[in-house]
């Protein structure tokens, strides 16, 4: 019983001592300000001639993939009606 009673002691005195030790220490060091770190942020709206016309882009990008979308559908089909022909051809041997 002594020793679970020097342990629990033990461990409270350890606790008190690290939470006054982290009290003490000093403050973490501020983060750099933005215009120190490289980045700074724009309060202001973009310019005409900075901004990128970014729906026309997207516009471009989705109709780019669409045709090759459906270029590759007429492919498969065109290769499919290929291979039934060929099919067809071999079942019609005797």
């Amino acid at each position: 019983m002594k020793t679970i009673n020097g342990v629990a002691t033990a461990i409270v005195v350890v606790l008190l001592l690290t939470g006054v030790m982290a009290a003490q220490q000093p403050p973490a060091p501020k983060a750099p300000a933005a215009a120190q770190d490289g980045f700074v942020p724009v309060d202001s709206p973009i310019a005409p001639e900075d901004a990128m016309p970014a729906p026309r882009l997207v516009a471009i990008a989705y109709g780019f993939i669409w045709i090759v979308f459906f270029g590759y559908l007429l492919s498969l089909k065109t290769r499919l009606s290929k291979v039934e022909q060929e099919i067809a051809a071999v079942r019609r041997r005797p």
